[in-house]
């Protein structure tokens, strides 16, 4: 695999917290096959926000690049919390497919058996996890949930060809969500460039979120921070108040768990 981004070209010039609020494990393929160097600037410059918001915040983070194969996945239950990140499409066979959509791209399904791994370890240790675009994919999946293959009626998603892949676009934010208790609205604009989706919705979870075509884009469990959004938050562009909405109510999640697990650790 042609490697296009350097784990130096993402991490933030900001020192980490001294005392940090909540340690982090952050989880995406800095690089995926099919890669060019369009979606190579998106990874360096996504990846770069998401890491920075963390440091703002008060988090401290590891950087899992699931490029290569993980040593241990399930080492994901030792943080505070998991945020699962963007790439390339999801293997369809990890949801019960055979073929893949002949738009698919960047699929490494080993990656995508890590990912899963991390996820399901981070939640059986009731861990919060947030995942953002190709991660709240992953997050249904690892619950039995299904992905369309391809949004034939693209146009509310992403640009057309030879256009910018993202756009602004309306967001239904389903009252009395975690997500709604989050950003505080009921419709919010967040920036897409996507061409997959949520198709059936994997076990006890629920819809944070729709976009105008019905096309979901937000997902949780609501009886714990389980929480995906299909747009992209950390894209440079987006609503700053909106990312740090979401990334405060993570940390605050992953606070919260930290604090648990000290106050089990002294009466243990």
């Amino acid at each position: 695999m042609t490697v296009w981004v350097r784990r130096e070209d993402v991490i933030p010039s900001l020192p980490m917290p001294t005392d940090p609020r909540a340690h982090v494990c952050v989880v995406l393929s800095l690089n995926y096959p099919d890669m060019d160097d369009n979606e190579a600037a998106l990874v360096r410059s996504f990846t770069k926000l998401a890491l920075t918001t963390l440091i703002q915040l008060g988090a401290s983070f590891d950087l899992w690049d699931t490029s290569t194969a993980l040593h241990n996945p399930s080492a994901a239950a030792d943080f505070d919390g998991l945020l699962m990140l963007g790439g390339g499409d999801v293997d369809c066979t990890c949801y019960g497919g055979t073929t893949p959509h002949p738009k698919c791209y960047g699929i490494d399904k080993r990656a995508d058996l890590d990912a899963l791994a991390a996820i399901r370890s981070a939640e059986a240790a009731q861990r919060p996890i947030l995942g953002i675009c190709r991660g709240s994919q992953l997050l249904n999946v690892a619950r039995g949930g299904t992905l369309i293959g391809d949004i034939e009626d693209y146009a509310l998603h992403h640009g057309a060809p030879g256009d910018p892949v993202f756009v602004d676009e309306p967001v239904d934010i389903t009252p009395g969500t975690r997500l709604h208790a989050i950003l505080q609205t009921e419709r919010a604009i967040v920036r897409n460039g996507h061409h997959q989706a949520v198709d059936r919705l994997g076990e006890g979870l629920v819809v944070a979120g729709r976009a105008l075509d019905g096309i979901v884009e937000g997902i949780e469990d609501p009886t714990k921070f389980y929480l995906g959004v299909q747009w992209h938050p950390e894209e440079p562009d987006a609503p700053e108040a909106d990312r740090l909405r979401l990334f405060e109510a993570f940390i605050a999640a992953a606070v919260q768990c930290r604090a648990r697990n000290a106050s089990a650790a002294v009466s243990g």
